[in-house]
């Protein structure tokens, strides 16, 4: 018969019982990273608004301190508020006179925050992400991405057709975004030095102004340092013609600048959203130049005294700035009614995706029209550059419209209630905020507080994006497993 045997664990002296090893610094950051990383992996889009939201909190801080003005008090939180939101999601928009108003420690912290908006929600997500996991693992991958093709924030998966930057580009994709900024606002910068060392004549006063512009022209932020705007070069030739290269830059977005850098001398082998990108935007910069110039040719507060070379200047000029780039040298409530329409519908469209520029973008506009065509055809399938487009862009075109329209719509009622300003000039200024545009025809200074939180509220969804953000409410996907009946209802 077998023995049973009872294992006992033999007494443990107090001397011989070991201390509770404490909890390493090291450990304790590995633990904040995976937490991190876990919950970007969850929810990448709403990971992605947390820290712009966190960066937006950040710049109203510095901005509200005394140091960052020039009243040596504590600057009222709605224009702090309202200039960070700006700030950050590179609008140009503003409560007070960005050249009188803020100090040079002010102005360091706007010239910083404006160069972090500028990388783009999603893009800014995954480098910060790169940072902290000290890896590009797939999920950070995955959400840059998403900032140059957004059907990867709703699904995640990989689609069919070509895209601007593939999955496994998206290192070199970030290291672009860094350099290209570096080089382009460096270039663009010393071809306005001359300019601009001719108007002060102080060397290191048109180093900072040189510098200082091309930044916010290759951001498409439009602030402006000088008290009297753009007025000392309104119209030359040289440095206008400099700024719209700046701007245009700035809003063809990074994955176009990427591609096109890439395979320069083989335009065949840009992809399709390099291709319509750089089409759509040409072809609306032309038009927008004609429209202007065929609205204000006459008009004497604007163009009307201007003789023809001018005059196709200034249109030119006026038809990029409205696509983003936020800087004027006319007053824009001088415009007639139907020169703001134009403008309105350039600025809602405004630049490509993943870019300094902000509005519905310009491949959802191409998209919209192919579809129509082929409609117009009875083609069953869009098709652009011999490349045919799946049916789901469409459907992402089409709610990034309707959910940029709601949010136009809504902020112009509320804040045609809150002003009761003529609706023209609110709706200018709404979808200037919208687009992240910075054009104003002077309602927003001058607007009551409560209708100013109603502007920073838009100036953050058109940045954020409609798709992004309509990703990161949504509380999980749902995959549907079956088909129902179908049945067509009478449209139009």
């Amino acid at each position: 018969m077998a023995k049973s045997f009872t294992h006992v664990e033999p007494p443990v002296c107090r001397g011989e019982m070991m201390a509770t090893k404490p909890v390493s610094r090291k450990t304790l950051l590995g633990r904040a990273r995976d937490f991190i990383d876990d919950f970007a992996a969850a929810t990448p889009a709403r990971f992605a608004i947390i820290i712009f939201a966190g960066l937006v909190a950040a710049v109203t801080v510095l901005l509200g301190l005394p140091i960052s003005n020039r009243t040596s008090d504590f600057t009222p939180f709605v224009d702090a508020f309202f200039t960070a939101v700006s700030v950050i999601c590179v609008t140009g928009l503003s409560t007070v006179d960005m050249a009188t108003y803020w100090s040079p420690f002010g102005h360091a912290v706007i010239f910083i925050g404006v160069q972090i908006g500028a990388v783009g929600v999603l893009t800014l997500a995954s480098i910060l992400g790169l940072v902290i996991a000290r890896r590009l693992g797939l999920q950070a991958r995955l959400m840059a991405v998403g900032d140059s093709n957004p059907l990867r924030i709703g699904r995640g998966a990989a689609v069919a057709e070509g895209q601007a930057v593939r999955l496994g580009e998206i290192g070199g994709l970030l290291v672009t975004v860094a350099v290209s900024m570096i080089v382009i606002e460096l270039i663009i910068a010393l071809l306005f030095f001359p300019r601009v060392l001719s108007e002060s004549g102080d060397l290191l006063e048109a180093v900072w102004v040189s510098s200082y512009f091309s930044v916010m022209s290759f951001t498409n932020t439009g602030f402006v340092l000088s008290p009297g705007g753009l007025d000392p070069f309104a119209t030359d030739p040289w440095f206008l013609s400099v700024m719209m290269l700046s701007v245009f830059l700035g809003a063809i977005g990074f994955p176009v600048i990427y591609a096109v850098s890439r395979n320069f001398r083989k335009p065949k082998r840009w992809s399709l959203h390099v291709k319509l990108t750089l089409v759509t935007t040409l072809i609306l910069f032309v038009l927008g130049a004609f429209a202007f110039l065929g609205l204000e040719y006459s008009n004497p507060a604007t163009f009307g005294s201007m003789d023809a070379g001018q005059t196709a200047l200034q249109s030119a000029f006026l038809s990029m700035m409205t696509r983003s780039g936020g800087f004027s040298t006319i007053d824009i409530a001088d415009l007639n009614g139907a020169s703001l329409l134009v403008a309105d519908m350039l600025m809602f469209v405004g630049g490509g995706s993943a870019s300094t520029a902000g509005g519905i973008k310009v491949t959802t506009l191409a998209i919209l029209f192919l579809a129509a065509f082929a409609e117009a055809r009875g083609s069953e399938s869009m098709e652009a550059f011999d490349r045919r487009i799946p049916s789901d862009v469409l459907r992402i075109a089409v709610s990034i419209v309707l959910w940029g329209a709601t949010t136009v719509a809504t902020a112009t009622i509320i804040i045609q209630q809150i002003t009761d300003a003529p609706l023209d000039l609110v709706l200018f200024d709404v979808i200037s905020a919208f687009a992240t545009c910075g054009l104003t025809t002077g309602l927003t200074e001058d607007a009551p507080d409560a209708a100013q939180y109603v502007l920073a509220a838009t100036m953050f969804m058109g940045r954020v994006g409609t798709v992004t953000l309509a990703a990161a409410l949504a509380a999980s996907t749902r995959r549907q497993l079956f088909r129902r009946a179908e049945e067509r209802p009478i449209v139009g």
